[in-house]
């Protein structure tokens, strides 16, 4: 089948198709994803927002060389943690994997559960940097002046958006405010745009969930677990004494924060363990809130525990009825 370009029974071009594969925290994705990379002759494209960090492996979950069975993994590694990773930067350079992928005529597996990366990816979403120097004033006034002003500056340009977001979330404030400055148009308007637009690319979605949400937690804490007893702590500590600052944006990622703060207090590592499963409870409740109002996803229900066997066939026939493979 052609990848790259399909067309409709009217003669318009359709976008090429791929495949995505989301969920909660620790549901199986990159499993799943090598499976059906094996099965299909694919290749995976993460859509992890943290995983594009070098040196933040086991925090991350990031799939190691043998749970990637020989499959070829893309945007994995491709940030200095340093970096304040971006979702237009993702978009840019995974939409770069992607069409790579089509141009090989295979599949292309989006896998992971970062929903904002996803659904930017799909949509083809722009988020062009602008010339005027705003973003540059509005730090400099959120440094002199707080949030305060600014938020308020917010609720009145674009109500809805300022609603959205909490006080605290001082990037995206600034990000709105700075699209309403050098554009004219609230950040509002522009994402109403966006979604009239066709997408980039025909996304064929299936998601994991457990039928019993204790399943996902034991699952969780069972990670969780994992990470401390492979060295999550010695991971936090080689990362600042790299001299990485514990307050960038890599540094925040749930298992590192907390982490840190155990070290600044000189806590027990039990007690961030615990710590960690409830903020990783928490992130995969609102992943599944996120992917839940997606419509036209297949979802694959877990019952005790993953049969990926079964996941697999289910996949495959999907996939088969949509005319992906």
């Amino acid at each position: 089948m052609e990848r790259l370009t399909m067309r409709t029974g009217a003669g318009t071009p359709r976008p090429p198709r791929i495949l995505v594969l989301c969920g909660p925290t620790a549901s199986g994705k990159t499993a799943l994803g090598v499976e059906l990379a094996r099965a299909t002759g694919g290749e995976v494209v993460s859509a992890d927002s943290m995983q594009v960090y070098r040196r933040m492996d086991i925090g991350t979950a990031k799939p190691t060389a043998e749970e990637m069975r020989g499959v070829p993994h893309h945007m994995l590694d491709v940030a200095e943690p340093w970096e304040d990773y971006s979702a237009a930067r993702y978009v840019a350079e995974a939409s770069a994997c992607v069409d790579g992928i089509l141009a090989r005529g295979k599949l292309p597996i989006i896998v992971g559960g970062t929903g904002l990366y996803i659904d930017s990816l799909v949509s083809g979403r722009t988020f062009a940097p602008f010339p005027g120097g705003w973003r540059e004033k509005l730090q400099n006034r959120l440094e002199a002046e707080g949030i305060g002003p600014l938020y308020a500056e917010l609720r009145a340009v674009d109500p809805q958006r300022a609603e959205k977001l909490p006080i605290t979330d001082h990037r995206r404030i600034l990000r709105a405010l700075e699209v309403w400055y050098e554009t004219g148009e609230t950040i509002t308007a522009h994402d109403e745009r966006s979604r009239t637009q066709p997408p980039r690319y025909d996304a064929i979605r299936i998601g994991l969930a457990f039928a019993d949400r204790r399943r996902m937690w034991e699952q969780i804490d069972r990670r969780v677990d994992r990470m401390l007893a492979a060295g999550l702590e010695g991971e936090v500590r080689g990362l600042l004494e790299s001299g990485l600052s514990p307050g960038c944006t890599a540094m925040q990622a749930i298992g590192y924060k907390e982490v840190y703060a155990a070290l600044q207090a000189g806590a027990d590592m039990a007690a961030a363990a615990e710590e960690i499963k409830l903020r990783s409870r928490q992130y995969a409740k609102r992943q599944l809130t996120w992917f839940r109002r997606t419509p036209d996803v297949h979802w694959i229900t877990w019952g005790e525990s993953p049969d990926f066997s079964r996941a697999v066939q289910d996949s495959t026939k999907y996939m088969e009825e949509n005319g992906l493979v």
